[in-house]
């Protein structure tokens, strides 16, 4: 355990995110003041904010006089820059004692390629760029120029949008066929579920005709049905479920529209048939990895050969927006895993590529039950990003977005890749928080964009009390996006 001692409440946030940077996984708790308690931590982290300097120190508790220190001095007064500061004196120590360096350096947040994209936008030359990424963020040579790729990428793909009265729609199916070992979404089995589906849709109909009338004078650009699994709907349900959406919708500015069709266990041909009948232009399927006793681990109840075979009749529909989804650092996985999972998916030659580094989070069962799969290794590298974004390169596929989630394997990065003109629209809006996302069913969450303000509301993710506090759903919307009065 990492014990954290702060000599008062300032920029805790940023300390917890930089310590877990270089501490992956590694349980840690906080303190205030010049006592850090009885707990026994085997690293511990001092800083102390002197009225014009700070302090750090850190130290192994079976080697106190082995302590590492750093000094600086600083100006609160410049919050921003005071930031900045303690965080590359923190990054200074923490190389120093772990031997780590970190690819993105100081980088904790979700969105690194914010800092490019708000730079491009003011006409700041990509050099200037390169240099406030290496001097205040100490970001790695190769993370900044992807992070400008990227950034220049969105501002060409979202280019189109009206950002003040365009907004898009998010659909969450919070049903899978099974729970994966990694996952933490809102996700239940559809075996226990599936008598009380059409229950569910009733109430996602409810929301639906709320925002139909409430933003019935705005632009809709993107819909998303995700989840879960919305293919885990019957393909009579999904008929009804696509219909509905399309007869209250005015879809005339719509520029995707794109169901996940992420298990290839849920996905029948007639389910395949509804979705080209209403012109969904993108779906996705997710292998996370080609190779079946990973799948079998990881409790994704499907085979490799079923990815194709879905694939091979997404394709033969016509379907010509095919995303997949890979996971590196799965457990057990070694580059010549990966290499292989590429070889194949290089094959089939999909139009999306979405690579995620695995990060698990509190609600997954890998880490509820951690004892359980304690001595399964997990693994992701540089090398591995790197072998990946090469294969995706040789089919025509460069990158178009990129985020990050704290516990990162390797403390890296998810990249997707496209084709050209193939960018999912929906996941660079969702990362770059440009436009209202209307958020509807369980555990979904609505973000309201107020000039550089964002605010945000969430649908409680138990379906019982989604179903019973329906109502209470759509008066949050209706105060969230401030129905009935001028936002301006």
């Amino acid at each position: 355990m990492l014990g954290i001692i702060l000599s008062r409440e300032f920029l805790e946030y940023e300390v917890r995110g930089l310590a877990m940077s270089f501490f992956p996984g590694e349980p840690m708790i906080v303190w205030y003041g010049e006592c850090g308690g009885k707990e026994e931590c085997g690293v511990w982290l001092k800083i102390n904010y002197g009225p014009e300097s700070v302090r750090m120190e850190i130290w192994r508790e079976e080697d106190i006089p082995g302590k590492l220190c750093r000094e600086t001095t600083v100006c609160y007064e410049e919050r921003r820059e005071t930031k900045g500061v303690v965080k590359r004196l923190m990054y200074d120590l923490l190389k120093d004692f772990t031997g780590k360096t970190l690819p993105w350096g100081t980088l904790t947040g979700i969105r690194p390629t914010k800092i490019a994209t708000s730079l491009l936008e003011q006409g700041t030359p990509e050099e200037e760029i390169g240099r406030i990424m290496k001097e205040e963020y100490l970001c790695g040579p190769e993370k900044t120029a992807l992070s400008i790729e990227i950034a220049k990428k969105e501002m060409q793909v979202l280019e189109p949008l009206d950002y003040k009265n365009g907004y898009s729609l998010y659909i969450g199916i919070p049903f899978c066929p099974t729970t994966c070992l990694y996952c933490s979404f809102t996700s239940y089995p559809i075996g226990k579920w599936a008598a009380r589906v059409q229950e569910y849709l009733n109430a996602l109909y409810r929301e639906i005709d709320f925002v139909a009338e409430s933003f019935q004078n705005r632009k809709l650009n993107t819909i998303y049905i995700g989840g879960g699994t919305p293919t885990t709907l019957t393909a009579e349900q999904l008929d009804e479920l696509i219909g509905y959406v399309k007869g209250k919708f005015d879809l005339t500015n719509l520029l995707e529209f794109t169901v996940e069709a992420g298990r290839p266990d849920s996905v029948t041909l007639p389910k395949l048939e509804v979705l080209k009948k209403h012109g969904i232009s993108r779906i996705s399927i997710n292998p996370q990895t080609m190779k079946q006793e990973t799948l079998r681990l990881i409790g994704r109840h499907h085979t490799v050969e079923q990815v194709k075979e879905v694939y091979a009749m997404a394709r033969s529909l016509g379907f010509d927006n095919i995303n997949m989804d890979l996971i590196l650092g799965l457990p057990e996985e070694t580059m010549e895993d990966v290499r292989c999972t590429m070889e194949e998916i290089s094959a089939l030659r999909p139009d999306n590529l979405t690579v995620h580094s695995l990060a698990i989070k509190r609600a997954a069962r890998l880490n509820m039950f951690w004892e359980q799969y304690a001595g399964l290794r997990m693994v992701n590298t540089e090398e591995m990003m790197e072998l990946v974004a090469a294969y995706a390169g040789r089919i025509g596929l460069q990158p178009y977005y990129l985020y990050r989630q704290k516990n990162m394997a390797g403390n890296l990065e998810n990249v997707g890749y496209a084709a050209e003109g193939k960018a999912g629209i929906y996941n660079i809006l969702i990362m770059e928080e440009k436009q209202d996302i209307v958020a509807l069913g369980a555990g979904a969450t609505s973000k309201a964009i107020f000039g550089d303000r964002i605010e945000r509301c969430g649908n409680v993710k138990d379906i019982d009390n989604y179903l019973e506090r329906i109502d209470e759903m759509i008066e949050r919307k209706r105060i969230l996006y401030r129905v009935g009065e001028d936002r301006r």
